[in-house]
C-alpha cells in the first residue's frame, strides 16, 4: 500500500547538506568576531530563514516545537559566563592591575628617589606594552578560531512532528536515518557505559554490518568481540601478532565469521571464527617490512581488502587465491618512498582508494590503471594550499571517505582536519577546515558521524572528543574522553545514534544521546586556545617529534608494565602459516611494549 503524502514530508538530510554546501553562508567567529569564509558569497541571499511557527495543540507544553536542538548559534562563551561588555572590561582592568602590582612587588629596590621615579615610568611603559601585546595575541587567537566558519543551519529534524508523522505511517522508512543525523541528539551525547577486558591501550574498534557486535584490538595482542548492548565479551582470542594490534575488522557478508587484522609487526592476519564463540585459527596472509596501521575493506566483498604499511607498499589481498597478497603499488614522491599510516576505499567507486602517510599529500589511485612510470601511478593528489610548501614535517594520520564517496576527510599531525571534494581535479584545495583539537602524541583517527556524514568527529591529545557540524565547521559537541589523556578511535554505530571510542585507557567507552539537556560546551574556548598555543610552541622547536615520541614511550612503559603472559588462550590453532606474497618479509620488530599508535 502506498504511503500517504500530504506534501509535508520533511526534507532529506542529505539534500539539506548538499544545499548548504552549495550556499555561501555568512561567517561568524567563535568569539563573536567575523571573518570571511573561503568561498563567501552574497550574504543577503543566504541569511537563515526564521523558524516556522508551529500551531500548538491544546494542553501541549508551550515551549517545545520540538527541535531538540539549540535555538541559537553556538559560541565559545561558557555557560554562566555571559556578561555585559562593561563587566568584561572591568574584569580585564582588574586582571591588568593585578599583573602590574605583581611586577612592582618583584621589582628590585634601591637608588635615589629620582632614579626610582624614572624607573617606575619606564616600568609602566613596559607594562603597557606587554598588556598591549597580550591583548593583540588574544585578538589574533580569537580571529584565527573564528575564521572560515559559517552559520549553523536550521535543524533538519524536529522530534514532535517526526514522531507524529511516524505514528500515522508517513516517512517511517526515513525516521531512523533522520534521528541518527539530528544535531539535537548529537548535542545530547553522554557516556553510557564501559567495556573492560583489555590490559593495554585499545587501538581499534569496528562494528559488524548489522551493528550487533563490536570488535576491539589492543596492545595486549588480543582481540575481543563484544555483545556491546549487554556489556559482555562473547569471544576473546590471541591475535597471533607479535606487537600492538592496530586494526581488526569484520569482513562484510562473511556472517561475522572472518576478521582481518594488522599490527605493528607488519603482519596482515585473518581470524576464522566459529558460531560457538571460538576462534578456529589465525593465519598470516601478508607481511609488510614496517608497521601496518590500517586496512581498507571493499563494501561488498567478503574476501578482498587492501592493506597499507610504513614500507610504502599497498597490498591487494584476495582470500580466494593460493597466494592472497599482491603488491598493488609502492607509494612515492619523486624517487622517495612515502611510509603509509592510512588507507580507505571509496564506498561507491570501489576501484578508487586513497592513502596518506609521511608527507602532506592525499593520493588517490585507480586500481584498474596504476602505472608507476606515469606520475608514480597516482590518479590525483590533494593538499591544503598552505601546506604544499610548508617546512614543517606534516603527516597524515587518518583519512576517510564520506558515505557516498563524494568527500574525503583528512587529519594532519599537529595541524587541522580538512575536507576535500573527491571529484575535484588534481591539486584542488580543501573545502572545509575543522579547528580546535590537537593531534600530536599518537596517530589519531578521524571519522564522519551520521548516516549522511552530517558531522565530523575526532579525538584529541587533550583527552576530549570533538564533533563539528560538517557544513558550518562549528563545534556542536565537546566531551571528556579518556583519563589517559588521548582519544584515538571513534566508531559510529552503523544504524543507531551512538558511538564507541577508545584510546590510551584500557577500556572501550559507549556514548548515547541520553543527556537531559543540550551540551553547554563548558571550557571549550580555553581548551581550544591551549591546544593552539601548545601546537605553535612545538612548531618552532626542532626535533620535537623525537622528544615527544621518547616522552610517550617512557610514559607508556611506566603505565603498562605487566608480568609476561605465560600462556595464550582462545585460539585452537593459531599458526604462522604464511599465505604471503613474494614481496613479503619476515622482518618483525618489537613486542607488545612498543608505544601505541606512534609514528615509527
Amino acid at each position: 500500500m502506498a504511503e500517504a503524502d500530504d506534501g509535508s514530508e520533511e526534507p532529506d538530510p542529505g539534500e539539506d547538506q548538499r544545499r548548504e554546501g552549495d550556499a555561501s553562508a555568512a561567517t561568524e567567529g567563535h568569539s563573536g568576531s567575523q571573518a570571511a569564509p573561503r568561498d563567501a558569497g552574497d550574504e543577503a541571499k543566504n541569511k537563515p530563514m526564521p523558524d516556522a511557527k508551529v500551531a500548538r495543540v491544546p494542553g501541549e507544553e508551550e515551549e517545545d516545537t520540538d527541535s531538540m536542538d539549540g535555538s541559537g548559534l553556538y559560541s565559545l562563551t561558557e555557560e554562566g559566563e555571559r556578561e555585559s561588555e562593561g563587566g568584561r572590561r572591568e574584569r580585564v582592568n582588574e586582571r591588568d592591575a593585578g599583573k602590574r602590582a605583581a611586577r612592582k612587588r618583584n621589582r628590585p629596590s634601591g637608588g635615589t628617589a629620582h632614579h626610582s621615579s624614572s624607573s617606575d615610568e619606564d616600568d609602566d611603559d613596559e607594562e603597557e606594552e606587554e598588556d598591549q601585546e597580550e591583548e593583540e595575541d588574544e585578538q589574533a587567537m580569537d580571529s584565527w578560531l573564528g575564521a572560515e566558519l559559517r552559520d549553523l543551519s536550521r535543524p533538519s529534524w524536529r522530534a514532535v512532528p517526526s514522531l507524529k508523522s511516524r505514528e500515522i505511517g508517513r516517512g517511517s522508512h526515513q525516521f531512523v536515518r533522520r534521528v541518527c543525523g539530528a544535531r539535537g541528539l548529537v548535542q545530547r551525547l553522554e557516556l553510557q557505559g564501559r567495556l573492560e577486558r583489555h590490559t593495554g591501550c585499545v587501538n581499534t574498534l569496528h562494528f559488524n554490518p548489522s551493528g550487533t557486535r563490536l570488535a576491539s584490538g589492543s596492545d595486549d595482542l588480543r582481540v575481543v568481540v563484544w555483545d556491546w548492548a549487554r556489556r559482555r565479551a562473547e569471544l576473546e582470542f590471541d591475535s597471533g601478532h607479535k606487537s600492538n594490534v592496530f586494526q581488526a575488522k569484520f569482513l562484510p557478508h562473511s556472517g561475522d565469521s572472518t576478521l582481518a587484522m594488522c599490527a605493528r609487526d607488519g603482519q596482515i592476519r585473518v581470524a576464522e571464527l566459529s558460531a560457538t564463540q571460538r576462534c578456529k585459527n589465525t593465519k598470516r596472509v601478508a607481511q609488510h617490512k614496517g608497521a601496518a596501521h590500517k586496512l581498507a575493506l571493499e563494501p561488498d566483498s567478503p574476501c578482498s581488502f587492501l592493506s597499507a604499511g610504513e614500507d610504502a607498499i599497498v597490498f591487494a589481498i584476495d582470500l580466494r587465491l593460493d597466494r592472497p597478497a599482491n603488491k598493488l603499488v609502492v607509494v612515492k614522491e619523486g624517487d622517495k618512498k612515502v611510509g603509509l599510516y592510512t588507507i580507505f576505499v571509496n564506498p561507491v567507486n570501489t576501484h578508487h582508494f586513497a592513502v596518506g602517510g609521511r608527507d602532506q599529500y592525499v593520493r588517490i589511485y585507480d586500481q584498474r590503471k596504476i602505472n608507476e612510470n606515469e606520475n608514480n601511478g597516482v590518479l590525483k593528489k590533494f593538499c591544503p594550499s598552505h601546506l604544499v610548501s610548508s617546512e614543517s614535517k606534516t603527516n597524515i594520520t587518518c583519512l576517510v571517505y564520506s558515505h557516498d564517496g563524494t568527500e574525503l576527510l583528512t587529519s594532519y599531525n599537529d595541524e587541522d582536519i580538512y575536507l576535500f571534494d573527491s571529484s575535484h581535479s588534481d591539486g584542488a584545495d580543501y573545502r572545509r577546515r575543522y579547528k580546535g583539537h590537537r593531534n600530536n602524541a599518537t596517530v589519531k583517527g578521524v571519522n564522519f558521524y551520521g548516516p549522511s556524514s552530517e558531522f565530523v568527529i575526532s579525538g584529541s591529545d587533550c583527552g576530549h572528543i570533538y564533533l563539528w557540524d560538517k557544513v558550518s565547521a562549528r563545534i556542536v559537541q565537546f566531551m571528556e574522553g579518556d583519563r589517559g589523556g588521548v582519544v584515538n578511535c571513534l566508531e559510529p554505530h552503523p544504524h543507531l545514534p551512538g558511538l564507541a571510542t577508545s584510546g590510551l585507557d584500557h577500556d572501550v567507552k559507549l556514548w548515547s544521546p541520553t543527556a537531559e539537556n543540550l551540551t553547554g560546551l563548558k571550557g571549550l574556548k580555553d581548551v581550544m586556545k591551549k591546544n593552539k598555543r601548545e601546537r605553535d610552541e612545538d612548531s618552532v622547536r626542532h626535533g620535537d617529534q623525537y622528544d615527544t615520541q621518547l616522552l610517550w614511550f617512557l610514559m607508556r612503559h611506566m603505565r603498562n608494565r605487566r608480568p609476561q603472559r605465560t600462556r595464550r588462550e582462545g585460539a585452537e590453532g593459531d599458526t604462522d602459516e604464511s599465505w604471503s606474497s613474494p614481496d613479503s618479509s619476515d622482518e618483525e620488530d618489537g613486542g607488545p611494549d612498543h608505544v601505541q599508535c606512534m609514528s615509527s
